[in-house]
């Protein structure tokens, strides 16, 4: 197998007679020893070492000369020429149906008698109607081919898939195409075993809507489920309680209407969003869960009342016409169209004189003085009721009472001082005041 230049006998390689030695001097230089392949196409995967021994001797090889020996070590390294293939052309798998999302489903293995990078491979699925639901790729330090699950699996729809795999060398020596294909194609039959699953809904988030005076019993919708599995197991509804702690709703076990359990009142809770159960009949321990949002519908069960508790001041020097409040609603309806009040004075005051109420017409009212002198010592507080119309199907009102304080105010029309004040008699001198209360007090000594 090797060739050795530099020696002084035709001796070989000990154990090896294939291979062959001979001499080369360089002029000015001691001699050298060469090696040499003496076959072709060598196999590394045969035998990748040899140990060579090498003996030199000088006089030419005469009587008399000494000789010595060495040893050379030659380790081939690796191309590639060897293609991948596969074991088995045809694996069995069986995987649940319940298997998760990119869980491993299957490994495979081309086998590669070369090393390193001319080991390396990728792997495809080729055609089928399973693409879409795996995927596969190279483990890295293993060099398998990695199949994992891209979508659920459901064995009533489909219950075995065959996969054809190709494994392909990644590093392809041109010098060995010959040798070739440097692929292999195998077949993964999987098979998928029935899991018992939970009732499905229809239609996970099914969307209703009551009016908020619907009366107890009154239906809203239906629901419905099944069980996907083979054996299309009966069916019975209830309602998760802890979404709907004061039993607004109920729902038939055996048809999946739901309905009205008690009065609703929108403006309380307006969405009411259920979670429903659907039960397996003959295995109770599959539970499968949809929810129901309904929507309560504004009926006009409110009526309007003052925005604000209003604190109003009235001053003695008010003018006639003189603005001294303006006022809005509020109300919990809340109709499509939005809100729109209207606003009077009630009837008892309103031909009064001393005040009066202008709409104006964007849900506020102003409150404006018919006169002027008003007098604390005379009335200090005025109350006027104001009767408020919201725009709803019936129309609904209510009176609310607005306080106006009279109060002593400054120039610039700030007030000093407000409400009643103490009563203290005029043009009369201490000692008038005296004399007068001397004298009541004699009428009630004699009295006694």
């Amino acid at each position: 197998m090797f060739s050795v230049v530099k020696t002084l006998t035709p001796e070989t390689i000990l154990g090896d007679r294939r291979a062959n030695i001979s001499e080369q001097t360089v002029a000015g230089s001691s001699p050298q020893c060469i090696i040499r392949t003496a076959l072709p196409n060598m196999d590394r995967e045969t035998r990748d070492q040899y140990v060579l021994v090498i003996q030199a001797k000088d006089m030419v090889g005469q009587m008399g000369g000494l000789s010595g020996t060495t040893s050379v070590t030659v380790t081939l390294t690796d191309v590639n020429d060897n293609p991948p293939r596969f074991t088995h052309k045809n694996y069995q798998n069986t995987v649940l149906e319940s298997l998760p999302v990119h869980s491993v489903v299957a490994r495979v293995k081309a086998a590669d008698a070369d090393v390193g990078p001319n080991a390396e491979m990728d792997y495809r699925l080729m055609d089928g109607d399973y693409l879409g639901l795996f995927n596969i790729s190279t483990d890295e330090e293993t060099q398998e081919g990695v199949i994992v699950l891209l979508k659920p699996l459901d064995f009533e729809t489909k219950s075995s898939f065959s996969l054809r795999i190709e494994a392909t060398n990644r590093n392809i020596d041109s010098n060995f195409l010959s040798v070739g294909p440097f692929s292999d194609l195998a077949v993964v039959k999987l098979t998928v075993e029935d899991v018992n699953e939970p009732p499905v809904f229809s239609t996970p988030l099914l969307k209703m809507v009551v009016s908020e005076d619907a009366r107890m019993g009154t239906s809203i919708g239906r629901v419905s489920a099944h069980d996907p599995d083979s054996t299309n197991s009966g069916i019975r509804y209830s309602i998760d309680r802890n979404t709907d702690l004061e039993r607004f709703f109920n729902v038939d076990a055996l048809s999946g209407v739901i309905s009205t359990a008690k009065p609703l009142d929108r403006e309380a809770n307006s969405v009411h969003n259920l979670t429903l159960l659907a039960i397996e009949s003959q295995d109770p321990t599959q539970i499968g869960k949809g929810i129901a949002l309904i929507t309560v519908l504004d009926i006009n069960d409110n009526a309007p009342v003052f925005a604000i508790d209003y604190e109003t001041l009235l001053c003695e020097n008010a003018m006639p016409g003189q603005l001294i409040q303006t006022i809005s609603a509020v109300d919990k309806d809340e109709p499509p169209s939005g809100h729109r009040f209207y606003f009077s004075l009630a009837s008892p005051v309103a031909g009064n004189l001393n005040f009066t109420l202008r709409d104006n017409k964007d849900n506020t009212a102003s409150i404006l003085t018919k006169r002027g002198g008003f007098r604390r010592r005379e009335q200090p507080v005025y109350r006027l009721p104001v009767l408020i119309v919201d725009s709803g199907s019936p129309a609904l009102s209510s009176t609310n009472t607005l306080a106006l304080r009279v109060c002593d105010c400054d120039a610039d029309g700030v007030a000093m001082s407000c409400g009643a004040v103490a009563y203290t008699a005029t043009g009369l001198s201490t000692g008038a005041l005296l004399a007068i209360l001397g004298c009541i007090l004699t009428l009630l000594i004699k009295g006694q």
